[in-house]
């Protein structure tokens, strides 16, 4: 396999997740943005936590979807994220009344 091959499937395969995403993200009340992943949720719970005058974010997600594009299952019911980077939930408005023009 060439440089070009990896390449090309590389781009094929985050093509075809973000495809995935475009399909999936309707289903999901919630984006969350961690330090290494991204994830679609209908449930977030964060604490802020302090260990050794640490402080670390404890991440628990229900019902999600991962964003990453070499795991063969991407749903997951529930998820324990531990960081010690800054995490970015943003709730999703939903757009079942969406009204096409005239």
């Amino acid at each position: 396999m060439s440089a070009e091959d990896l390449e090309n499937y590389e781009t094929d395969m985050e093509l075809a997740l973000y495809r995935e995403y475009r399909d999936v993200v309707g289903l999901f009340s919630y984006v969350v943005e961690t330090e290494r992943r991204f994830y679609l949720a209908n449930q977030v719970d964060l604490q802020t936590r302090s260990a050794d005058g640490e402080v670390y974010f404890d991440l628990t997600l229900t019902d999600a979807w991962v964003w990453d594009v070499y795991r063969s299952a991407r749903f997951v019911k529930k998820v324990r994220v531990i960081t010690f980077k800054d995490v970015n939930v943003e709730e999703l408005t939903k757009t079942d009344d969406l009204q096409l023009p005239e």
